[in-house]
């Protein structure tokens, strides 16, 4: 396993910025056959979900398999070798199997402002938090009203001097609640694992239910107004409160849960400027309005490159084609896991198979499922190279564009990151949980093309056959 940093921990190392916790209900955002008895939240904090991945790792002595400080430069398909050649800041490898498991959230968006370099100021992204930065009674921008956004602003507000929040598109906000769990809770979970195991399963069927309303829009308006609610509960000043009510259909872009965010925004050291960004100065940012905001800090709370990672100019399959000119703009891949033209390549959270409304770890053990299907056809055939058939790929993409038409993110009036330039959902998973995992239950070998192993290059030439005895008197 290469890693690029060093240390384990993807986007819980890397998003270090006060507030930071998880979305998902901790019960539900863990290893299926590795749960935790002793969350201390119903939504775990990040040093918990970075502790829990550190003890499993340890558990499983996985960190002697990782090196550490590689980060890819490049993986190429050697289609004479029937190898990928793999290059990294530290070295080379050469692999029968090559498996991506870079993430959705790892690389840092941060938009093009124009000015930005001379702005004199501290400027950093939240999944870079400059932790030697001290906020106190500093002039802080906030660009960007997204999950990190909500979670950091009302840790932040009381001390700074002066907050300005530049949004784009406000964010539909539920009420969220985050109840310790009592100590008798964990102990009993301690005692009796299947008690756990019980509880997670009621909180998957629960959080299952919501991707109906993601897929039919009309059925969400009851959710909706509860949304409508809580803005209408928390903000009082009726101009804040349209600046603040979304004008799409809830679902649309990923649906927050925070009890805080609205508060924060009401403070009197607290500005939501909804104008566009026209420049960055020495010290501060003018709006379209033509208003000069003086900060001496500029925080990104911009999200990530989900739609065009990077990954995708550095891997390269057959003909040299690298996955970005597979892809022509929209991510595709069949089960969202394997690309036609990219042999013994398998995806990890690859295309479509994002989630809006439940835990991705329950995907991704779908996923290695199928993986250990695949490796065993593999084997069991005596084939060198797999990878799907461009026809199982394009019915799969075909079937996903299908369920996603007339759902909430392609028809809910908002442009978000689900979406690609060519205005395709290209990263989630239009459907259940229980439908993907049934998806991935079955290997369909009609749906593969192998390759028989070669003989190596250059091999030596066979020995000479020994001389046959010949038989006294013969």
């Amino acid at each position: 396993m290469i890693e690029r940093a060093d240390s384990l921990g993807g986007t819980w190392r890397d998003n270090r910025y006060p507030g930071c916790a998880c979305d998902i209900p901790s019960v539900l955002y863990s290893y299926s056959d590795q749960q935790n008895p002793d969350w201390t939240r119903a939504f775990a904090p990040q040093p918990e979900i970075l502790d829990y991945m550190g003890a499993v790792a340890a558990r499983h002595e996985l960190e002697r398999h990782i090196r550490y400080g590689h980060e890819l430069l490049g993986a190429d398909y050697d289609e004479a070798r029937q190898l990928w050649a793999v290059r990294t800041s530290a070295g080379a490898f050469t692999a029968r199997v090559l498996i991506t498991a870079v993430g959705a959230l790892a690389d840092p968006s941060v938009p093009a402002l124009t000015g930005l370099e001379r702005f004199g100021g501290r400027a950093f992204h939240s999944a870079r938090w400059d932790h030697d930065h001290d906020l106190s009674g500093r002039r802080v921008a906030v660009i960007g009203t997204g999950a990190s956004a909500i979670q950091f602003v009302p840790e932040i507000v009381d001390r700074v001097e002066q907050l300005i929040v530049f949004q784009r598109t406000p964010p539909w906000v539920m009420p969220r609640g985050n109840p310790p769990i009592p100590p008798s809770w964990r102990r009993a979970f301690r005692r009796r694992p299947r008690l756990q195991r019980i509880v997670r399963e009621a909180v998957f069927s629960l959080f299952e239910s919501f991707h109906f309303g993601f897929r039919h829009p009309a059925t969400g308006r009851a959710a909706q107004r509860r949304a409508l609610g809580n803005i209408e509960h928390n903000v009082a000043d009726p101009v804040l409160r349209a600046k603040l009510t979304p004008d799409y259909l809830l679902g649309c872009k990923r649906v927050l849960g925070s009890d805080t965010w609205y508060p924060a925004l009401c403070r009197p050291n607290v500005d939501v400027v909804t104008d566009r960004i026209a420049t960055v100065t020495e010290d501060g940012i003018v709006d379209g309005a033509g208003v000069h905001h003086e900060v001496d800090t500029i925080i990104f709370g911009t999200g990530f490159r989900v739609t065009d990672p990077p990954i995708a100019d550095r891997v390269r399959g057959r003909g040299g084609v690298s996955l970005r000119e597979s892809w022509k703009g929209s991510m595709q891949a069949y089960l969202g896991i394997a690309v036609h033209g990219f042999p013994n390549m398998i995806m990890l959270l690859g295309p479509n198979t994002g989630l809006g409304h439940n835990s991705v770890l329950l995907m991704i053990e779908a996923q290695l499922g199928y993986l250990r299907k695949l490796l065993r056809y593999r084997a069991s055939h005596g084939l060198a190279a797999v990878e799907p058939t461009p026809q199982a790929q394009a019915r799969f993409v075909t079937d996903v564009d299908r369920r996603t038409k007339g759902s909430v993110w392609t028809a809910g009036g908002c442009a978000s990151w689900y979406l690609d330039t060519t205005g395709r959902n290209s990263t989630l998973w239009p459907d259940s949980v229980r439908a993907y995992r049934r998806r991935l239950a079955r290997f369909q070998v009609t749906d593969w093309r192998g390759d028989p192993a070669r003989p190596p290059l250059h091999s030596p030439p066979p020995p000479p056959a020994a001389p046959v005895a010949t038989p006294a008197g013969s």
